[in-house]
């Protein structure tokens, strides 16, 4: 089976709009529970410009399914996610001007300020995951940092015209082969929604898939339950082939 993770920030987005108290995006991690995620993701941005402080802290003491804590390697924000002790710490690059994620980690070129922040979660008990593009330098290079998963950025695949949706599958095959191999947790996320998941979760060996913003667009039209529950209904058909 195919694991959920519904990510939440954009819930968080809606009220700093208006730099309100709604909509909060802790009833939304519930309602996200209740139709079927087995986890739910959230980004501490430097800037907090969605998730803030207060709803890490609230998320830890009520999320019953696993938690997946999205930062940058800033050294405020892994002092919070240590803190907070989350499932897993998903280290991501990040930049004040980019609208969301436009890419992943350069762990090639990268390596000892990102081995330093895998460090700091692994010994406060937190499971590590990494943020990359397909590629399978990067993910040997996060093979040899010791993370437990690392997840593949999916926004070309997402981006793809239908004559170049193949080569990027391929490409995310490719890359997940070397984690397979490796024996860590294949992971995948960025872009994907109800009418692209299903090459995404075909692929061998795929355990999880982080979902944000088609959710929580399609919630406003049905709410968060139901979103959440059609992903799941469309994740539940597809049987990722084990190699």
């Amino acid at each position: 089976m195919i694991e959920l993770g519904v990510n939440i920030d954009h819930i968080a987005t809606v009220r700093q709009a208006r730099r309100t108290y709604e909509p909060d995006p802790v009833i939304a991690a519930g309602l996200a529970e209740q139709g079927g995620a087995d986890g739910i993701t959230f980004h501490l941005r430097e800037d907090r410009r969605h998730i803030q402080d207060r709803d890490i802290e609230i998320l830890m003491k009520t999320v019953t399914v696993k938690t997946n804590f999205e930062m940058a390697c800033a050294d405020d924000v892994l002092s919070i996610a240590c803190n907070a002790k989350p499932s897993w710490g998903l280290l991501v690059p990040e930049s004040r001007q980019e609208i969301t994620t436009e890419g992943g980690l350069d762990v090639v070129n990268d390596r000892g300020r990102i081995r330093d922040a895998v460090k700091r979660l692994q010994d406060s008990g937190i499971l590590t995951s990494l943020f990359i593009d397909p590629d399978p330098a990067q993910v040997q290079a996060s093979v040899d940092l010791g993370v437990d998963a690392v997840e593949l950025h999916t926004g070309p695949y997402a981006l793809a015209t239908h004559q170049t949706q193949t080569t990027e599958l391929a490409r995310l095959d490719s890359a997940g082969q070397v984690a397979r191999e490796a024996g860590i947790r294949l992971h995948a996320g960025h872009g994907l929604h109800y009418a692209n998941v299903r090459p995404v979760a075909a692929l061998a060996n795929m355990i999880e898939l982080n979902i944000g913003h088609s959710i929580v667009s399609r919630a406003l039209m049905v709410g968060m339950r139901e979103a959440v529950a059609e992903m799941r209904r469309i994740l539940d058909l597809v049987r990722s082939p084990v190699s």
